[in-house]
């Protein structure tokens, strides 16, 4: 790749612009719309998300980010940042005048891939490294990336030179990061009875035509167990945010926490290596409902350890993987 005129862009979900039932509607239109998320008929779909979906989920998923919003934003947002910003100045350490741009861009979200693309372009750059922070390769997310950089060079007469980083979810530096946040956050609060790791779900029927999520999920959940040094009975893995009639994925991460409870396991400590920046799925569906859920029913501790965020390990892993290939 040559030097000088080169950009690494760091790509997410999104998130709405604002936690308001206009806002998140927006949002849900656009991310529910793509039928790498949604597989259904078209026609269909498309009467269900108007009508129905969205009127009966705006208002609660909105509440829901309330609860979450920073005084900076969406936390998902300002953690995206914060991650572009920390790579880039240690690129610049590396590179020095020759260093990458680095920058943020979102699948759904305000600022878009193809925009971050094209604003780039503008200021002279001709190659791309185009990361999705998804370690877990699956068509519903790192697949919408391809598909949205397949229709930029689609309309482009000259086609930028552009690489994508399809997955890293056994790659031994974020195993390795992963593993260093649970011993820190251990030290810190002391270790529960169990580890759950907690990825993302998405329908079976997905799996079942291909999609190698789950077996991504399945690697990066054992290395980290292996990592930490932990039993077959230690720790566990699960799925969370399942979304309408489909069989999802299982373990259910809010039925294993309850039936854990139940079982009289007293604490948990909860990871979820599916996401990489802190967001609505970790922050309140895990770090609060499912909080509640686990105490409700005769748990006596919940511990959430965060997403590796902006953590120097993480980054510095980041850097290597993007251009030391």
């Amino acid at each position: 790749m040559s030097k000088g005129k080169r950009a690494l862009l760091l790509i997410n979900l999104g998130t709405p612009a604002e936690p308001t039932r206009k806002g998140v509607a927006r949002f849900l239109k656009k991310f529910l719309s793509d039928p790498r998320v949604v597989e259904a008929p078209r026609a269909i779909w498309w009467l269900l998300l108007r009508l129905l979906v969205i009127p009966l989920r705006a208002k609660r998923v909105a509440r829901a980010y309330r609860e979450i919003w920073w005084e900076e934003g969406s936390p998902i947002s300002v953690i995206c940042e914060r991650q572009a910003n920390k790579l880039q100045r240690l690129l610049e350490e590396k590179f020095e005048s020759d260093a990458p741009a680095v920058v943020a861009a979102a699948t759904y979200g305000e600022i878009s891939l193809a925009e971050q693309i094209d604003s780039l372009k503008n200021r002279g750059v001709e190659s791309f490294i185009v990361l999705p922070m998804y370690p877990q390769y699956s068509g519903s997310t790192t697949g919408a990336v391809y598909d949205q950089i397949a229709k930029l060079t689609l309309r482009s007469r000259d086609v930028p030179d552009i690489r994508i980083i399809k997955s890293y979810y056994r790659e031994p530096a974020y195993i390795a990061a992963l593993a260093e946040s649970v011993l820190e956050h251990w030290q810190k609060v002391g270790r529960g009875n169990k580890l759950l790791m907690s990825f993302h779900g998405v329908p079976v029927d997905y799996i079942e035509k291909g999609d190698p999520y789950f077996l991504h999920c399945e690697a990066s959940a054992t290395l980290l167990a292996t990592a930490l040094g932990l039993e077959d009975g230690d720790w566990a893995f699960s799925f969370q945010s399942r979304f309408g009639p489909k069989e999802w994925l299982q373990p259910y991460t809010d039925k294993l926490l309850e039936q854990w409870a139940v079982e009289g396991i007293g604490s948990v400590d909860v990871i979820s290596p599916a996401f990489t920046a802190d967001c609505l799925e970790t922050l309140e569906e895990l770090n609060m409902a499912g909080r509640r859920l686990f105490l409700d029913a005769g748990g006596q501790k919940f511990s959430y350890i965060s997403c590796l965020n902006d953590n120097d390990a993480f980054i510095k892993f980041l850097s290597e993987l993007a251009f030391s290939r």
